[in-house]
Formats: C-alpha cells, structure tokens, sequence
C-alpha cells in the first residue's frame, strides 16, 4: 500500500495532529485518537459529526476506497489510532453506524484475532498485519465476527477509513453483543502488502 518514504512522511503529519486519549467507563485507554468526518463517543457510544478531513489524507484515502470497492467520498470517517509500546485493543466490532472498514498499518507490525461464536465457544483466527499495508473489513468479517489486536511492543499507527450506514447521530454501538454466526470470511481475501514488501 505504501513504500518507507511514504510512511515517514505520514508518521511525521500523524505525530503532529492533537491526539486524545480514549476514555471508556471511565478509565483512560493507552491508545489515542483523532477522528475526522465523523467523531465515536466511546462513552456516549455516538456518532456526530467531526472536523474535516486533512488534506493529506487524501491520497491515501484513495488508494484505501480502490482497495475497498467503494468511491473515496464514501469513506466518511477516518479515525486515527496511535499504539504506544504495550497498547492493543480488545475484543469488539466497529460501531453499527459504520460499514466497510479499510485500515493502514504503519510503523510496528501486529496481528488482528479474530472470532466467532461456535456453539458454547468461539472459533477464531490470527491475520499478520505488516507495516505499510492494508487491509479491508467487509461482509462477515464485518459484522459476524469479533477482532482485536494484542498488545505490541513498539510503536504502531493506524489509519483507518470508513463508510457510514447512516448520518444520524446518537446510533448506539453493537460492539459488545455476542457474535452472529455466520460464514468464515475474514478480511474478505484483500490484504495489500506495503509497496516495498512482498506479498506476505
């Protein structure tokens, strides 16, 4: 998705943005935000609109609305997440008022866990998420099963695109409702490694 020149730059525009630390029940997460097009209250479990997009996200959101099937003023929302060394994110699925994802790893890699449930378990998976690359959530990816990313042990930006179900705010989050069955489709087979990689 992106070569190292690239993402130095996008590092240095990210590092300089006003990135607010999420408050959830009351306990402040590692990780911090900044969103544009739409903001997420994490508290009020909202969606209300947020502060444009900036221009130089633009590109990126591009190549992001190619990789995802959809045209680049479909996706709305971009949220911008910075992972301090130890940070990952829980298990959950994004907000109902959101639809295709398509999220830009930079700096450290990870891996995205993915379950479901199976009966009185859960059937799960691992995919590798390597700098400069991207990857696309849509269909029961989307919204069968449940993703999360353990802590890493460097840091780790992620750009991530979205496309909005609908405009009307105060649509309350489904993220912690138990998985619908439904067929293994993770990622739905679209991972774009980094420009400088190969394919993984």
């Amino acid at each position: 998705m992106l070569t190292s020149e690239e993402e130095r730059g996008l590092v240095e525009r990210l590092q300089a943005l006003p990135l607010e630390t999420i408050v959830m029940r009351g306990r402040a997460a590692r990780r911090r935000t900044a969103h544009f097009g739409w903001r997420y209250g994490y508290e009020t479990w909202r969606v209300e609109p947020g502060p444009p997009t900036p221009s130089f996200l633009a590109p990126l959101r591009e190549r992001a609305a190619a990789l995802g099937g959809v045209a680049p003023g479909a996706l709305e929302e971009i949220l911008i997440t910075e992972y301090p060394p130890g940070a990952g994110i829980g298990w959950h699925r994004d907000a109902p008022a959101f639809g295709v994802v398509v999220g830009v790893s930079l700096l450290a890699p990870c891996r995205m866990r993915f379950r479901q449930r199976a009966g009185p378990g859960w059937r799960s998976l691992a995919v590798p998420l390597a700098p400069r690359s991207a990857y696309v959530l849509a269909g029961p990816a989307r919204t069968s099963w449940q993703h999360g990313i353990p802590a890493i042990p460097a840091l780790r930006y992620s750009i991530t695109f979205r496309t909005l179900r609908t405009a009307r705010a105060g649509v309350r989050s489904g993220d912690r409702r138990p998985a619908r069955a439904g067929r293994l489709d993770p990622l739905r087979a679209r991972r774009a490694p980094g420009r400088d990689q190969g394919a993984s």
